[in-house]
């Protein structure tokens, strides 16, 4: 149980990549402190984890809001008495359109949602871990933005491309404090953001040197590795868990 005792938040919690890592971390016996927009999604999976024997409690609302943010702290810790970590999950690709054309309103958005929340996120989760000695930040990215770019997705990967910087420097500012700090870089994953098109789905996992698209469990099972001592002394990174998109080319 590599997360046993450990208090972690989720965001993006109630479906995707954020509901696997709820189920996988409870599992590997974590406390968790699940957030997410969708307050019925949310619910009915903390019921499900605390009818397995597991420890979750839910609190719904917008990472775009500081005050939420620091309202999932102040759960984690009146709850479970301290914060250990935080998968900071929560995302949304927006409008899709190249630059000339997009909506001011869109590029907005999807930075705030995207990249705001991580500062916010941060702004709060730390000053927390501090008082346990310790930490784990991962914040979810993604290889768009990072090793390639696609047409149509500009603020998407500005976004993403930000939580990396956003990292790096979290990682160096706060290491002496036994805080770490990584990003996560999936490879396109079968969730709800994806949709259902199978012509599409056919065309992304053509980008893959796995010729498939991961399953949202795979990349929670990557979130579970960097929050977990294992990955003890691995900080900064931009760890990419692709299915080698970044270096397929066939």
């Amino acid at each position: 149980m590599q997360l046993k005792d450990k208090t972690i938040i989720i965001t993006g919690a109630s479906s995707g990549i954020g509901a696997a890592a709820a189920m996988l971390f409870a599992q590997e016996g974590a406390n968790l402190v699940l957030g997410a927009r969708r307050r019925a999604e949310l619910t009915t999976l903390a019921d499900q984890i605390t009818q397995s024997s597991g420890q979750a409690v839910a609190l719904a609302g917008d990472v775009q809001e500081e005050d939420y943010n620091a309202a999932l702290v102040k759960l984690a810790v009146e709850q479970f008495g301290s914060l250990n970590g935080a998968f900071n999950n929560a995302g949304t690709m927006g409008e899709m359109g190249p630059i000339p054309a997009m909506n001011t309103e869109n590029w907005r958005s999807v930075l705030e949602v995207n990249l705001t929340s991580a500062f916010f996120a941060a702004k709060h989760q730390i000053p927390a871990m501090k008082t346990t000695g310790g930490g784990a930040l991962v914040f979810t990215s993604s290889f768009v933005g990072h090793t390639i770019g696609f047409p149509g997705m500009g603020a998407y990967a500005a976004a993403k491309a930000g939580l990396v910087g956003l990292t790096q420097v979290l990682a160096a500012e706060h290491g002496p404090e036994g805080i770490r700090a990584n990003a996560l870089l999936p490879g396109g994953t079968k969730t709800a953001m994806a949709g259902d098109d199978p012509e599409f789905h056919e065309f992304v996992k053509g980008l893959h040197a796995l010729k498939r698209m991961a399953e949202p469990k795979e990349i929670a099972q990557a979130a579970a590795f960097l929050l977990s001592d294992h990955a003890s002394f691995v900080t900064g990174t931009a760890f990419l868990a692709d299915g080698g998109n970044s270096i397929n080319k066939t």
